[in-house]
């Protein structure tokens, strides 16, 4: 901790107890969270905090402090995944700029409206996926687990949806086992390839609700299928997402493309770190990124380990896989 006694403080009004209650967390954990991941010290009475630490860093807390603490105005309840994700969006010059006292501090966030609510892109490399999807006739969201590509295009696919731009959703995944065999699973091609897409399901179901979900699948206004259906078939007035796109061949990556009709929207998502193909089989996502880079109209939206907005040992994770991976040449690699 800094050893300069000087704090730099801030007071948050109105001071209403219930809503300090919410900000500070069950025994103090919503600050300790942002006391950590600032490396800073935070001490309040009432309304008012003092906060000690790197300057920079303190006035950031305070802003991220003034954010938090609107957003109990309309939240029942803060939650340390809400702590988290305003520290992850932070990326600290979002904070900088503007003093506490304003109430612009953060800059406004791309709105996602479903029919269950809204979903808001976090930090600027969500936003700048979601303004290329609603830009772009085919992007692809490349990066690690949890930074959100998959389940912003369903939200993007979903409102489209809800806002007659499309006539169909289409959610697409390569039927390819992490180390399991499928023709060992039980039951029938369908009930083998349902596990693959559950993820897909369970956003669908959080966004439109579970009947209305079903009820459009059995209407085939929604499909759910495996990539290899695909072929032969023109989609038109759809708006289709592939994922887990790393593990596409090639050939199927080109197919997929070409599939593409008019008046719909391509969404490709995958990690290139997690690539479950054969060995010597190239990844479809490594080869079309090349292939396709630069072309017009094709956007390209790439995620970093500061993106993870699911726990924060997830980010640490990624982060040492990758320094693992670069460190060591290892011959496990596809």
């Amino acid at each position: 901790m800094n050893t300069n006694p000087a704090a730099y403080t801030v007071t948050l009004e109105p001071n209403d107890t219930h809503r300090l209650a919410q900000l500070c967390g069950q025994f103090d954990e919503h600050l300790q969270q942002i006391e950590q991941r600032l490396n800073i010290q935070i001490k309040n009475r009432g309304n008012v905090f003092a906060l000690y630490g790197d300057p920079e860093c303190t006035r950031a807390t305070a802003n991220i402090l003034q954010h938090l603490y609107d957003e109990t105005r309309s939240s029942s309840e803060l939650s340390p995944g809400q702590v988290h994700l305003c520290l992850q969006q932070a990326d600290m010059e979002l904070y900088m700029e503007t003093p506490a006292s304003n109430d612009n501090v953060v800059r406004s966030f791309a709105v996602i409206r479903t029919k269950k609510g809204n979903v808001t892109a976090r930090g600027e490399n969500q936003q700048h996926y979601v303004h290329a999807i609603q830009r772009h006739d085919i992007n692809f969201g490349v990066g690690p687990a949890g930074t959100g590509k998959t389940y912003l295009a369903v939200a993007c696919a979903v409102e489209s949806f809800l806002r007659h731009e499309v006539e169909r959703i289409l959610l697409v995944r390569p039927a390819v086992e992490a180390g399991e065999k499928l023709g060992f699973l039980p039951g029938d091609l369908s009930q083998k390839v349902d596990p693959y897409l559950r993820p897909l399901f369970d956003a669908l179901y959080e966004m439109m609700g579970v009947e209305t979900v079903g009820k459009l699948i059995e209407r085939n206004v929604i499909e759910v299928a495996p990539l290899a259906y695909m072929r032969g078939r023109t989609l038109n007035n759809a708006f289709i997402i592939l994922d887990e796109s790393q593990n596409t061949t090639r050939e199927q990556m080109k197919m997929f493309l070409t599939r593409i009709g008019f008046g719909s929207t391509a969404v490709i998502t995958g990690d290139v770190t997690q690539i479950d193909l054969p060995r010597g089989t190239q990844s479809g996502l490594v080869h079309g990124c090349k292939v396709l880079d630069g072309v017009a109209g094709i956007s390209f939206t790439h995620f970093e380990s500061r993106d993870v907005v699911r726990h924060p040992l997830v980010q640490k994770v990624v982060d040492a896989y990758a320094s693992y991976e670069k460190n060591n040449d290892s011959t496990d690699q596809p």
